[in-house]
């Protein structure tokens, strides 16, 4: 009835079928108060509050506190612990994760001992609705801001 699936490799924190990976870390013992967005991976091992729309993986590690009203992310995996709905392709709950809020997604998976206080609705394709990146202008392509008019000599002060 179930088969088991040779190539899984469940010690790991990112699925085959992820390409992404972490490139920035909020290290344990660290609070964030504030907006976070972007296309890279991220890990939360500290306390995070506000709110996370991410073009990539988010992972909350063990130590990991998050609190958002609407999580958004591409791929989203919960040692930790998040307080806030979770909306994303893939969401993952490991044994040490905790979820208060509701779990939109496409896939989802769990470990035993894992907990979810909320509801699950699975779609077969979840628009994340992400604001779009702003590419970087190198400082030579740059333009500057509009200049302020030069005052002439000739005007005299009223004092």
């Amino acid at each position: 009835m179930f088969r088991k699936r040779e190539d899984a490799d469940l010690t790991s924190t990112e699925s085959s079928t992820q390409p992404e990976r972490i490139t920035s870390v909020l290290g344990d013992g660290t609070k964030f108060q504030g907006k976070l967005t972007g296309e890279g991976g991220v890990r939360i091992e500290g306390t995070f509050e506000g709110e996370i729309q991410l073009e990539g993986l988010l992972v909350v590690g063990t130590t990991g506190r998050v609190t958002c009203e609407d999580l958004r992310a591409k791929s989203v995996i919960v040692a930790g612990t998040v307080r806030g709905d979770l909306t994303a392709h893939k969401v993952e709950i490991r044994a040490s994760g905790r979820v208060w809020g509701n779990v939109t997604t496409e896939a989802f998976a769990t470990e035993e001992g894992a907990f979810l206080r909320g509801q699950i609705q699975m779609e077969e394709e979840i628009d994340l609705d992400l604001p779009k990146p702003v590419p970087e202008t190198p400082p030579e392509e740059a333009k500057p801001l509009a200049e302020e008019p030069e005052e002439s000599e000739d005007q005299t002060d009223t004092d």
